[in-house]
């Protein structure tokens, strides 16, 4: 009985060292953006948007970048192209279908180092449909604070999405190639002030 209290004691030491050792970050939304750009008439041209609604959390841990976490929940219901009657339109059935599936999520599983090259890899789901990616991802900073502590840092990442993997499958019926399948995705984030666990 003594031998399983003591395993137990040094399960639970290990796991308070992780989480002491983790850092909170925050997103500082003002100055972060999750953007994406479609391809249109096979290429000739592209449109952009962005999601202004979106709430990431990342535990870093600086010692160890694998044993670091993200998640993130980003509202469909904000896209936002710059014009009006075309996210009324994304916001439908016929696209995002926002008011059904309100929220685009992404949860680590687990982080990879690889040589220079980092990994997140976790479950995506949007429009309903869950898949697990890999996210390369960069990091830059911290910069300091006037202090000479550790300040904001900066995270990035760049993949490219197949709508019709997540049932988003709509098509102009008088013009079918209008519409690209392949969607870049651009995140850049800037962390707020730094808090330990």
């Amino acid at each position: 009985m003594l031998k399983r209290y003591t395993v137990i004691a040094v399960i639970m030491g290990m796991l308070a060292a992780v989480a002491l050792s983790a850092t909170k970050l925050g997103i500082d939304t003002n100055h972060s953006n999750v953007s994406f750009s479609v391809p249109i008439m096979d290429g000739l041209a592209r449109v952009t948007g962005k999601f202004a609604d979106f709430q990431i959390d990342i535990d870093y841990d600086e010692s160890d970048i694998t044993r670091s976490s993200v998640k993130a929940v980003i509202k469909a219901a904000s896209i936002d192209t710059g014009i009006e009657k075309r996210d009324a339109h994304l916001k439908t059935p016929d696209f995002f279908d926002a008011e059904k599936f309100p929220d685009i999520t992404f949860e680590s599983k687990r982080i990879e180092k690889k040589g220079g090259n980092l990994f997140a890899h976790g479950t995506f789901t949007m429009h309903g449909v869950s898949k697990e990616i890999t996210l390369p991802f960069t990091i830059k900073g911290p910069a300091k604070n006037p202090d000479g502590t550790p300040g904001a840092m900066g995270f990035s990442t760049r993949l490219v999405l197949n709508r019709q993997d997540y049932g988003i499958s709509f098509k102009n019926k008088n013009v079918p190639n209008f519409l690209g399948d392949n969607i870049e995705v651009m995140i850049d984030l800037i962390t707020r002030q730094q808090k330990k666990q």
